[in-house]
């Protein structure tokens, strides 16, 4: 007879999930709250399974020498209190539950909305403290208003259609949702942020905090805002910098803000709480007994179904490969995230499509895993869950952008080759790349030229008139700022020169704006675009594995 499955639950979860667990046959359960330190890693090492919310921390240390332990479900989205590079090199699936608590943060989101536009707190608070003060809390409309919505995934979208049924007008901005998909839902697709900034009479955000969205808005974004405009967040601490919105709260450059996430959680001391114009709650996005009901359901579901029958879903940190398959596709498997990676930050708005051509002896690997590892490093930066090649290609779908992949066996100029295609609002970004070696990944082409350039680090790249001094007074302008140059590549469209040309430059730093700007200003220079890569030998902790 076959050993029992064993499952310990961490954290508090909903009579709901319990009773899936317990009706399951041939498993065994126990419920351990509280744990840490010892007691967890010892904990741990007993059981087949975990399933955990935001309360446990597990580390590395919880880890170290566990051989058992399969998988690890967390009820709810994020998993930064789970140490996913230690899980990954033990060999365990970490999973989490994406959508059982979307509705619930959406409608907390436009509860924020509401109360902040009507001053709903502090006019309750007049009560409470015996005054009747009608004059003092005149509040504003939400009709005829104009919405902004950064990030358009399930809950930035869910935001749009309620603020569409209170007739505003919604403006959004994702680099993964095209112009037209947006028109789909009603929402006026925009470039960039900074373009959306002086229209919007409020601002939420639905997007992952990473290098791109920290201090999304700050001193300098607060300028371009409308004055009087209202901001909400109920997606991660540290996308407004906080700093920035009490002086735009003191200035009166803002008529209010509304939190429900902090830069440092559990944060109960903030000079925000005590200005006016500000509403604060302590992270209850999915604090509803639906939501986590839902979740709950669902942590359990996954984990029966990978420890039951070996499906894994909503997988955020690996693949299931053996050493030997990872080993001898890891190369390409880099150089077609880096292509991701590259396209998504020199694509300056919606994808609709993507093309992978692969061609030479890479056509003998499995390139279904390299199609992932390309969407992967395309969505990394883009999505408020987390992205790897389990999941990559299925997000991609899910937001409406057609996929195709094809492999020729003709090498071309390499022995083997990656091809990538994003077209964006009928523009065409291309990139192709190659391997040298077992492990250094390089870029073949760009758009119409061709070259060969380092594909990682700061990258920067411009376009440019093929004409005598350019490269020459880039060179200039980046020592004048004091920043190095560590490898140059260009290429022409064409065979011979006076045409268009392109340069990438590998620098030592990221450049700051104003010697971005100074190379723009350049005569015969017509774009400048920073990239930045993981350094040469690092990456995501799935292909590190």
């Amino acid at each position: 007879m076959a050993a029992a499955i064993r499952i310990i639950v961490l954290d508090k979860l909903a009579a709901e999930g319990l009773a899936l667990l317990k009706q399951a046959d041939g498993v065994e359960f126990e419920v351990h709250t509280g744990l840490k330190g010892d007691d967890l890693r010892a904990a741990l090492a007993e059981y087949d399974g975990a399933i955990c919310r935001s309360g446990v921390k597990i580390t590395a240390e919880s880890l170290e020498g566990n051989r058992r332990l399969k998988a690890i479900a967390r009820a709810g989205v994020g998993t930064d209190n789970i140490d996913k590079v230690a899980a990954t090199r033990h060999g365990i699936v970490v999973m989490n539950t994406p959508t059982g608590n979307t509705l619930s943060t959406a409608e907390h989101a436009f509860a924020l909305m509401l109360a902040l536009s009507r001053n709903i707190a502090p006019a309750h608070q007049s009560l409470v403290e015996g005054r009747w003060d009608r004059s003092s809390y005149m509040g504003v409309q939400l009709a005829d208003k104009t919405l902004g919505v950064v990030g358009l995934g399930r809950i930035g979208q869910e935001v749009a259609k309620r603020a569409l049924a209170f007739q505003m007008r919604v403006i959004g901005f994702d680099p993964f949702v095209s112009a037209d998909q947006a028109a789909k839902i009603g929402i006026e697709h925009v470039d960039n942020v900074p373009a959306m900034l002086p229209r919007v009479d409020y601002l939420t955000v639905h997007t992952p905090l990473n290098e791109h969205t920290r201090n999304l808005i700050d001193k300098n974004t607060l300028d371009l805002l409308k004055p009087g405009a209202r901001l909400i967040n109920c997606a991660r601490g540290g996308i407004y910098n906080e700093e920035a919105l009490l002086e735009g709260l003191t200035s009166g450059e803002l008529a209010g803000v509304a939190l429900d996430v902090y830069e440092n959680e559990p944060c109960t001391d903030s000079p925000l709480f005590k200005t006016p114009g500000v509403l604060a709650t302590p992270h209850l996005g999915a604090s509803t007994e639906e939501a986590q009901t839902q979740v709950a359901v669902e942590a359990v579901e996954l984990m029966l179904n990978c420890l039951q029958t070996g499906e894994v879903r909503h997988a955020v940190n690996t693949a299931t490969l053996d050493p030997k398959t990872l080993e001898s596709i890891r190369g390409y498997l880099d150089v077609a995230y880096r292509l991701g990676a590259l396209l998504a930050q020199w694509n300056p708005s919606g994808a609709s499509q993507c093309k992978l051509t692969y061609r030479g002896e890479v056509t003998t690997k499995d390139t279904r895993l390299l199609t992932a590892a390309f969407c992967a490093g395309l969505l990394e930066n883009a999505l408020d869950e987390d992205v790897n090649i389990v999941n990559a290609e299925v997000l991609l779908r899910e937001r409406g952008i057609e996929l195709v992949a094809e492999s020729r066996s003709d090498m071309g100029a390499f022995s083997s080759s990656v091809a990538a295609e994003v077209v964006s609002d009928g523009k065409s970004y291309q990139a192709a790349g190659t391997l040298f070696g077992n492990g250094m990944p390089r870029l073949i082409r760009l758009g119409d030229h061709r070259l060969e350039s380092y594909l990682d680090g700061n990258l920067l790249i411009f376009t440019h008139e093929d004409v005598p001094g350019i490269i020459g007074a880039v060179g200039t302008t980046f020592g004048e700022h004091n920043i190095n140059i560590a490898q140059m590549a260009v290429g022409r469209a064409g065979e011979g020169p006076g045409g268009a040309a392109i340069g990438v430059l590998n620098l030592d730093g990221v450049p700051p704006q104003e010697a971005s700007d100074a190379v723009l200003n350049l005569t015969a220079v017509q774009s400048v675009n920073v990239i930045q890569l993981p350094a040469a030998g690092k990456g995501p902790a799935w292909l590190q594995a």
